[in-house]
């Protein structure tokens, strides 16, 4: 390009400037007016619309460069070296044998007042553990006896349980039996009020049999979520004898962010006792008693943030068949949590009711010396009204405090059976050396707190205390209900073969009273003296050591402290017991 043209191009390009600007200016200066535009249809895009730039832009520039060939070659030298890299070695990771699990264990144990122990289980697992078999077998008996106690005090308790479950996808199910046996003696006679001649006559023995059926149905996905099922027989030596049937349904049905759950409850208790009651100068007449209750429990869970509340009511149908008698209870069933401060502090409280089903089975699961003519009636819980405090202050320390109010009519309480002079029913349970019920309305005050402490995964420690204050209709004591107690538990592993553990535990003091009986004259007006039950400490440890990974030895000891205590009237404990043995585990 010459230089007369560049400067010719550089005319034109000022000139084509001058035009465009002059063109604006004239643009602003002339009044253009309004005008109005009506859009018929609004634009809408599409991909056709719009053009893509081109990866490699096509140049025409009358100046364009030419890539100049370059050729250029490796001038490689040899170095010589002596360096030999050192091989790398992976780092090993020591592997922790896992321990061996064994589905089945037998345990064996002997020890002074002839006390013996068995403990047996197995569980076998089928169908790569969607099916599963249980059986277990418990026995523990007592053939010693106690000084200054003239009659038998030997006891035993065997217990078989066997269960199937299944396991699937969208549901689980299970069916369990168990059988059990027990006796136990009327040992309690009261001290110096009769000679040898009628001490060896009596028969003081009592065996108790138990056999029951039950299952459960789980369902995953289903408004209908479980069903559960129990049916039992209980009887006793002298013919008294019990059925009881319980039926109990889950539904469930989501609202939104609420949970609406239907419960129902079907519970029959009917049973006999062909002896009379101990107040009755003869033994008639016989004791009947069938009790039929049908219950729904509506109730809608709310969850918000840190609050969970549910809302519901318990409605319950009462039949006595026994004296065509009916009656409709409804009880509140409220309950609410709120974390205050995390985990560390929760406030909970409720108030709650049910009617309570009472038994046979029971009264005897509570007191083994009660006598085989017991009066059997529902217990009315009106409410029961608690608040509580509750949370884990660090990650190895928890609490628990709780206050509570309740009121129960026709609340069951245990007192002596009087001495009937005048009965010669086949066992000897009216020597005043058994227990009858006693209905009361009773209204509780109580205060419960608790700590646990998890030092480390191989040492625990738990403690605990209760204290209460009964109110009763007949201004009579809460008979044989203490008001104080308090237990403490500990577990320490010491290594991998020691393991040690103990339980103490306290019940303060206890009032229940004699009696006799006088013919013609009603039970409320019998002679009768107030006992005064001190208050007791009992102490428990075991330790043990493990020879294998199949055997250990251990050895259990018994009120450790020997003290000479009764946990009933006229009922005195073993002194100081110890009980050794070993347990076996193995496939079965």
């Amino acid at each position: 390009m010459t230089k007369h043209s560049m400067y010719k191009n550089i005319q034109l390009s000022i000139l084509t400037f001058l035009g465009v600007l002059s063109g604006v200016y004239a643009q602003e200066e002339k009044d253009l007016g309004t005008e109005t535009v009506t859009v018929v249809r609004p634009y809408t895009p599409s991909v056709s619309d719009a053009f893509k730039i081109r990866a490699v832009p096509l140049l025409n520039d009358s100046i364009v460069l030419t890539k100049k060939e370059i050729n250029y070659s490796i001038f490689s030298v040899p170095v010589a070296s002596t360096f030999t890299p050192a091989k790398g070695k992976a780092a090993s990771v020591q592997k922790v044998k896992p321990e061996k699990l064994y589905n089945s264990y037998a345990s064996v144990g002997l020890g002074n007042f002839n006390n013996a122990l068995v403990d047996f289980y197995t569980s076998r697992d089928i169908d790569r553990g969607n099916e599963r078999v249980d059986i277990g077998l418990t026995h523990f008996s007592s053939r010693g006896d106690l000084d200054e106690t003239p009659l038998d005090t030997d006891f035993y308790n065997t217990k078989l349980d066997a269960s199937y479950s299944k396991r699937d996808r969208d549901f689980d199910w299970d069916l369990n039996a168990g059988l059990q046996h027990q006796r136990y003696n009327w040992y309690g006679l009261p001290e110096g009020v009769y000679d040898e001649a009628t001490i060896s006559g009596i028969d003081e023995q009592q065996n108790y049999f138990n056999a029951q059926l039950g299952g459960h149905l789980n369902l995953e996905d289903s408004f209908f979520k479980r069903v559960e099922v129990l049916g039992r027989r209980f009887w006793d030596e002298v013919e008294s004898a019990e059925n009881r049937a319980i039926l109990n349904t889950t539904l469930e049905f989501p609202l939104s962010e609420e949970l609406f759950t239907i419960k129902t409850k079907v519970d029959f208790v009917s049973g006999d006792f062909v002896n009379a009651n101990v107040n009755n100068s003869a033994n008639d007449p016989a004791i009947q008693y069938s009790f039929l209750q049908v219950g729904i429990n509506p109730n809608i869970e709310i969850l918000r943030d840190d609050l969970t509340l549910n809302l519901g009511a318990n409605l319950v149908y009462g039949m006595d068949a026994e004296t065509n008698e009916n009656n409709f209870y409804i009880y509140p069933t409220v309950t609410a949590s709120y974390r205050l401060l995390d985990d560390i502090a929760i406030a909970y409280g409720g108030v709650t009711g049910q009617l309570k089903q009472n038994s046979y089975y029971k009264f005897v699961e509570q007191n083994p010396y009660v006598s085989p003519t017991l009066t059997i009636q529902p217990t009315d819980q009106q409410y029961d009204a608690y608040v509580g405090l509750k949370g884990q202050l660090f990650p190895n320390l928890s609490y628990n405090i709780k206050g509570s109010y309740s009121a129960e009519n026709r609340k069951p309480l245990y007192t002596l059976n009087p001495q009937n002079n005048f009965r010669n029913d086949e066992k000897g349970y009216y020597y005043g050396n058994s227990f009858e019920v006693f209905y009361d309305d009773v209204k509780t005050l109580g205060i419960f707190g608790e700590i646990n402490v998890d030092v480390n995964r191989n040492f625990t420690l738990g403690i605990n205390a209760e204290v209460y204050e009964y109110d009763t209709e007949t201004d009579n004591p809460a008979w044989n209900l203490p008001n104080l107690k308090g237990s403490l538990f500990m577990d320490y592993q010491i290594d991998k073969n020691w393991f040690l553990g103990a339980n103490l535990f306290f019940v303060g003091e206890r009032e229940d009273f004699s009696a006799e009986v006088v013919q013609f004259v009603l039970p409320s007006e019998f002679p009768a003296t107030i006992l005064q039950l001190d208050s007791y400490f009992d102490a428990n440890a075991h330790i043990g050591y493990r020879l294998s990974d199949q055997l250990s030895i251990f050895a259990k000891a018994s009120n450790i402290a020997n003290n000479d205590y009764q946990q009933w009237a006229n009922f005195r404990v073993q002194s100081f017991q110890i009980l050794a043995g070993a347990t076996y585990k193995f496939d079965f």
